[in-house]
């Protein structure tokens, strides 16, 4: 049985596609396009999205010819699709008019694409470029409101479609990526069980009598890591850098969960050389830079002789960031485990990374498989720079202390109120701006902390959460009376996009 291959032209959501595969139960890859046609023997093929114009002198290609002689169904999404009517013969332009958002799909009927799917159903648009000249071997097999073709088939087996069905904005798009892969054959089957075996079978091919030194902070994605690799019999030393960007406890409560899990940690505490060098730094990619850059300068000076240096690092980190020589993808922020340092030893091969390619939900799944209590791996995402990313500006003791004062506050009225499980990451963070207000029947002139709740399945695009009034209102008046320095309290009702989860 054969996979499903998907080549990634640089857009966003193009690892959301390999996963909606997985979720539908088949094993599916991501390839760069430098790869292609070097991917092995897939049953179907999935061209991606992607930020660029085909119209551009540099624009990304691939081999037409080798594509075709695979003689597996084809499915162009986006720039795939324009690129695909482009190969036929046809030709592509620029639209006069933008579409960004959703739109209502009208489809013909009969076509195996999209059985099930309802007329004007939803699906979500991101592109400035459209197909214009149809050679004659295509057919137009759905419209937008407007008329517009926004799904083509080439022949028999080479299908396109200008929106993207990986995206939840995309109603019914699960069910056309569904419809497409029944017209596939037999491919094979996604088990997270045989991702987790293949994932140990090759950290052991690579690490071989290496020494690995993994940091941890607590969050599920490096816990996770450090299990799989404390289960792969691995020479790897545990280290958690307190860096001094923690929550409330948080040191305390990483050390206990490593110790139930019963997986050796050693601490370090650098919160020192890391305030000092951010010191009066406030531009945010400075920051993540230095964090990043220190993290590894700690790990090595804990260590010494280690060879390779393990991180929890998961796809959004790797698109956002650009990082990878190959991508495509526009460059978002910079993670903090993408610096150059890492990418130097990246290079070198010194850097193990081998959740790269999961969402949070998959790594999760993984560490279900690996015995993790599921206290732990339901804890919100934290990001690797801590509470940096939720201090815009310069970062002081006293502005940290009021977010974790205002943060701990802020989760335990989750907690209670049931809702720490309904959201997908919650936290207290601060505005840098003062403003006046009244305490005590005198002038205050004191800080703003934002709250800010969200549902999300991969960290790519979220929505804000509607809380209980309740709830909120408990929150801003403990934390207006318990936390000196705030006299404001604001909830974040921002998606992503245009808005990021973390404030920077």
């Amino acid at each position: 049985m054969n996979h499903v291959a998907v080549l990634d032209f640089g857009s966003q959501y193009t690892q959301l596609i390999v996963r909606r595969v997985r979720e539908l139960g088949y094993f599916a890859k991501l390839y760069a396009i430098e790869d292609f046609p070097n991917i092995g023997k897939p049953g179907a093929i999935i061209l991606s999205g992607g930020p660029r114009s085909t119209s551009e002198p540099d624009a990304p290609d691939l081999d037409f010819e080798a594509l075709k002689g695979f003689g597996v169904p084809v499915l162009g999404v986006c720039y795939g699709m324009q690129l695909l009517n482009i190969k036929f013969g046809g030709t592509v332009a620029s639209s006069n008019r933008r579409e960004y958002g959703p739109a209502a799909l009208t489809t013909v009927a009969g076509e195996e694409l999209y059985e099930g799917v309802s007329q004007d159903s939803q699906v979500w648009m991101s592109h400035s470029d459209t197909v214009k000249n149809l050679p004659e071997c295509a057919k137009v097999i759905a419209t937008n409101q407007h008329g517009t073709p926004v799904s083509l088939k080439w022949g028999d087996s080479f299908y396109g479609i200008q929106f993207h069905p990986e995206v939840t904005h995309s109603h019914q798009g699960i069910r056309i990526l569904h419809n497409f892969l029944l017209q596939c054959g037999e491919l094979a089957p996604f088990h997270i069980e045989d991702f987790k075996r293949e994932l140990i079978e090759n950290i052991r091919t690579t690490v071989g009598q290496k020494q690995v030194v993994c940091g941890v902070s607590g969050g599920v994605d490096s816990t996770v890591l450090a299990v799989l690799l404390n289960e792969a019999g691995v020479n790897v030393r545990a280290i958690f850098v307190d860096q001094g960007l923690m929550r409330k406890d948080e040191g305390d409560e990483v050390r206990n969960n490593f110790h139930r899990m019963g997986v050796a940690i050693e601490t370090v505490d650098a919160s020192e050389r890391f305030l000092t060098a951010l010191a009066g730094v406030d531009d945010p990619e400075k920051k993540r830079k230095i964090i990043g850059e220190l993290f590894v300068d700690v790990f090595w000076d804990a260590v010494g002789n280690a060879e390779m240096l393990a991180q929890g690092t998961l796809y959004p980190d790797v698109i956002e960031s650009a990082s990878n020589a190959k991508s495509k993808a526009s460059k978002i922020k910079t993670h903090h485990n993408r610096v150059d340092r890492i990418l130097e030893l990246q290079e070198q091969g010194k850097v193990l990374e081998p959740l790269a390619e999961l969402f949070k939900d998959e790594v999760r799944a993984l560490g279900t498989s690996l015995g993790i209590p599921q206290d732990i791996l339901m804890r919100h995402p934290f990001p690797g720079p801590g509470l940096a990313v939720r201090c815009p500006g310069i970062i002081t003791e006293d502005r940290l202390e009021i977010i974790r004062e205002c943060d701990a506050i802020f989760i335990s009225r989750l907690k209670e109120y049931g809702w720490y499980d309904k959201v997908w990451q919650a936290y207290a963070g601060l505005v840098p701006v003062k403003t006046v207000g009244v305490k005590g029947d005198e002038r205050s002139y004191e800080w703003a902390i934002t709250l800010r709740a969200v549902v999300s399945e991969d960290a790519m695009t979220a929505d804000w959460v509607e809380l209980p009034s309740a709830l909120l209102r408990e929150t801003s008046n403990r934390i207006l009376n318990e936390v000196k320095g705030v006299n404001r309290v604001l909830y974040d009702i921002s998606t992503k996009p245009p808005a990021s989860i973390e404030w920077e």
